[in-house]
């Protein structure tokens, strides 16, 4: 008799575990060595599937991550959406599953086009690929990234060489030869350990200060985000952040303010930061995230300076239904949640050029845009300082702004550059070239961090390239598993 294969139904069990298993390698559970585990039970549970079956265990998967990842979605809808919790279970699980598409995908096209050949290459390729696809299709949600948990492991070392890409491939990779070490492939054991030694050798200081410490004054405000848009909304911002900032004039070379911390649009606000200019000792710089409005339906979510700055920055990379609704004509009044608090975003340009403040060269990213690696690689680029100005409010009491700030720890750690994180509540914080928090501010209280922050000079690999050779790599490692047209099995 014939061997029966296992039965699919644990596979898509394994699947989905190993999407949770993803989610405690990130902040604030951090259990970085989970992440070839999970790797390895889908890379287990895929192998005798046929392709509309390896979708669905890929959907598992998806469900399992984003479902337990991402829960703070709900929060979002829910509380500050003004979303009762059936309708914000629904949109939350919508959102969880349509998601999971993502993986679905990518787990299908790799059973469909490949074989048995070096699966344990082509599926960690595939794996890459699938994340790739994930970052920029539809505007990409590259959050929870299998690499992204690896701050804190032996691994991290790889960071500027190949970024985030890279360290999931090697995670993938190191599920993947583990499982064949479980078959007794003994032979896997030396890649493993070649991928986790090698981090010993590789260099630790790939850039170098390019100037003095700056002393920075990050003003996290505090503010209630259900009043933040509303007339008395608007009073407290504008008393809350005046009065820190003549508080601390004295004490910084440059004053953060963080996203849309004047909840009114630019040209509404200009007595207000005339008021703040003022404050400012000769020499000091402020920065601020402001909304922008140009001629006639043209709004940026955007940073300017004051003081000793010149310069600003757009938003580039938009949240879907928080800066701009898809399909607006016909969301748009269906719910409160589709009603946003302000007329829909438009991208700033590409290839911006980064702000002088205080002396310094200074590379943004607003809130989301930390997200994205070759974004912020791009602006490190021609910068010296990184800054991301963030609203995580909208985040309430859940994961969310911990794994947001520990994909920020991985971009200073990527780009050789020194992050100053300015966020409404939390978390704000200065972290090192290394990825290493220096200075951290309280969630949730109205608090001002003082701290230092270093110019760097020089370029990473990573910062020089962008993640593109990783992902060549990726493909390259797909192609010896394709199968050949006329041998080609297709399963539905």
């Amino acid at each position: 008799m014939k061997n029966k294969r296992p039965t699919p139904a644990l596979g898509y069990l394994a699947a989905l575990v190993a999407g949770v298993l993803t989610t405690l390698t990130a902040s604030p559970y951090e259990l970085w060595w989970l992440g070839p585990l999970a790797a390895g039970l889908v890379y287990w549970a895929i192998r005798p599937l046929g392709a509309r079956q390896a979708a669905f265990l890929g959907w598992c998967y998806g469900v399992g991550l984003f479902g337990s990842g991402a829960s703070w979605v709900y929060v979002s809808i829910h509380d500050y959406g003004y979303t009762g919790m059936p309708l914000a279970l629904f949109l939350t699980a919508l959102f969880v599953c349509a998601m999971a598409l993502f993986v679905a995908a990518a787990l299908w096209l790799y059973r469909l086009l490949c074989g048995p050949r070096l699966a344990f290459l082509t599926f960690a390729g595939a794996w890459v690929l699938g994340e790739w696809l994930r970052t920029w299709l539809f505007t990409g949600f590259p959050w929870l990234l299998l690499g992204s948990s690896q701050v804190d492991s032996p691994l991290a070392p790889w960071a500027p060489i190949g970024g985030v890409y890279l360290l999931s491939l090697i995670v993938a990779l190191s599920g993947t030869l583990g499982a064949e070490f479980l078959r007794r492939r003994w032979w896997a054991a030396a890649p493993i350990a070649a991928m986790w030694l090698i981090p010993l050798a590789l260099p630790t200081q790939w850039t170098e200060p390019a100037g003095e410490p700056l002393r920075v004054a990050l003003l996290q405000g505090n503010l209630d985000q259900l009043i933040k848009w509303t007339p008395e909304g608007q009073r407290i911002a504008a008393n809350t952040y005046l009065e820190m900032t003549r508080a601390y004039a004295d004490d910084a070379d440059l004053i953060v303010w963080p996203e849309a911390a004047l909840p009114m649009f630019e040209d509404e606000a200009e007595p207000l930061l005339a008021r703040a200019q003022a404050h400012l000792v000769p020499g000091t710089a402020l920065l601020t995230g402001i909304p922008q409005r140009e001629g006639r339906g043209l709004y940026y979510n955007s940073v300017i300076g004051l003081g000793n700055a010149e310069g600003q920055y757009r938003k580039e990379r938009l949240v879907p239904f928080g800066e701009y609704l898809p399909l607006e004509r016909w969301l748009r009044g269906t719910i409160a949640f589709f009603d946003l608090p302000m007329p829909a975003m438009t991208p700033g340009p590409s290839g911006q050029r980064p702000i002088r403040a205080a002396g310094t060269v200074i590379g943004n990213a607003i809130c989301y845009e930390i997200i994205y690696a070759d974004l912020v690689a791009q602006q490190a680029r021609d910068s010296e300082l990184l800054l991301t100005v963030s609203n995580d409010t909208w985040f309430g009491e859940s994961i969310g702004p911990l794994q947001h700030l520990q994909m920020a720890r991985l971009r200073a750690l990527e780009n050789g550059r020194y992050v100053v994180r300015a966020t409404s509540n939390g978390v704000t914080a200065v972290i090192d070239q290394y990825g290493q928090v220096v200075a951290r501010a309280p969630q949730f209280e109205t608090v001002a961090l003082l701290a230092e922050a270093v110019p760097m000079q020089g370029l990473t690999p990573f910062t020089r390239t962008g993640s593109w050779p990783v992902w060549l790599f990726s493909a390259l490692l797909v192609l010896p598993g394709l199968r050949l047209p006329e041998r080609r099995r297709r399963r539905f």
